[in-house]
């Protein structure tokens, strides 16, 4: 059975789904691991319907597109769009940032590095490295957060991104985490506002906190990474997405919201992606 989803969305909340790491295609039949994503992708959706009426708006936190086409950006424009909320998309490293900001900055979906909810400030921020399945914070990038979070010091702040910015105790995947954490950390511990730090990348659910910041990882909507693994590995564990509701007080809600059955076709003795 899926996970309850605590859909009583407190006064004044702020009512987000988390969806990543879809993988998607050119080729609506194209497999990862035995999995057509384009279909776990659109089941993924149509859990969210059904179960996420009082959402705000979405989060896409990258490797939106397996190959970087066009056409694959186009699925998924369609997909998000039978949301009907605002969605806001940012790279991972499977994407192509360009081709990613026009093909998806339109109707519903966004590509802007920051938006203002209620009391809160929701940052999105590029850590791709070109040609690099790790992560990276240019000066640039670093800068703009900085500045943000310093134009905005009476909000809550979500901060979010691709990769992880702390090991979450896969040799594997933590080898292709943000390689400066030291800097970005450096800016957020000046910043008292910042209530939480999502991302994706890691196919897996994951939460910490560190300086009483939520620290989240989540899902993907079609491979799942065995969690604790010194190699690659997957789980035999359904694809999800994360909600949260962000308080008007700087609290934040969360969990994990998953599809009933694990999909056909997974092979859990695939080697890599």
């Amino acid at each position: 059975m899926a996970q309850t989803t605590a859909n009583t969305t407190h006064q004044g909340a702020i009512r987000v789904l988390q969806i990543s790491d879809s993988h998607l295609y050119a080729d609506p039949d194209r497999e990862l691991a035995g999995l057509r994503t384009l279909e776990t992708f659109n089941e993924v959706i149509e859990l969210a319907i059904s179960r996420e009426k009082s959402a705000d708006l979405v989060i896409a936190t990258g490797d939106l597109v397996h190959d970087a086409s066009e056409r694959g950006y186009e699925t998924l424009r369609e997909g998000f769009e039978q949301l009907s909320k605002p969605v806001f998309c940012m790279p991972g490293n499977h994407d192509e940032p360009e081709t990613l900001n026009r093909m998806l900055h339109q109707g519903d979906l966004s590509t802007v590095k920051w938006v203002t909810r209620g009391e809160w400030l929701l940052l999105f921020l590029d850590s791709t490295k070109p040609g690099q399945p790790g992560g990276h914070l240019d000066k640039d990038e670093l800068a703009f957060l900085d500045s943000c979070l310093g134009k905005h010091p009476q909000h809550q702040v979500l901060v979010c991104l691709h990769h992880q910015p702390v090991h979450v105790g896969s040799s594997w995947i933590d080898s292709m985490a943000l390689e400066n954490p030291g800097e970005f950390f450096d800016i957020i511990d000046r910043h008292p506002g910042v209530r939480g730090i999502l991302w994706g990348h890691i196919h897996q659910a994951f939460e910490e906190r560190r300086n009483g910041v939520r620290l989240m990882g989540s899902p993907s909507t079609c491979i799942q990474f065995a969690p604790r693994e010194e190699k690659f590995k997957l789980e035999a564990i359904p694809p999800g997405y994360r909600w949260l509701e962000l308080l008007p007080d700087g609290d934040i809600r969360t969990g994990i919201e998953r599809l009933e059955t694990i999909p056909r076709g997974l092979n859990l003795e695939n080697g890599g992606y």
